[in-house]
């Protein structure tokens, strides 16, 4: 499974480690991604979401009902 949230898009984010000496080697920054069950009472089921910590944020502030209503515009399957 991909490091991706489904609410905002947030995926990993890619860079250089730096050794003392200097040598450069890619590494990657994910997301912090937690699977989370939401119920949603307009249709009396729950559903799971992969969604980062900044996810959880958005969907406290914009209630479950309109996320949902958001990713399933923007085409979504859930």
């Amino acid at each position: 499974m991909s490091a991706h949230c489904q609410v905002t898009g947030r995926a990993p984010g890619f860079g250089n480690r730096v050794s003392h000496s200097n040598r450069r080697t890619r590494r990657r920054w994910n997301p912090n991604i937690q699977l989370k069950t939401y119920y949603l009472p307009s249709e009396d089921r729950r559903i799971r979401l992969r969604v980062s910590a900044k996810g959880i944020k958005v969907i406290d502030r914009d209630g479950i009902e309109a996320v949902v209503e958001r990713l399933r515009r923007n085409g979504e399957k859930i």
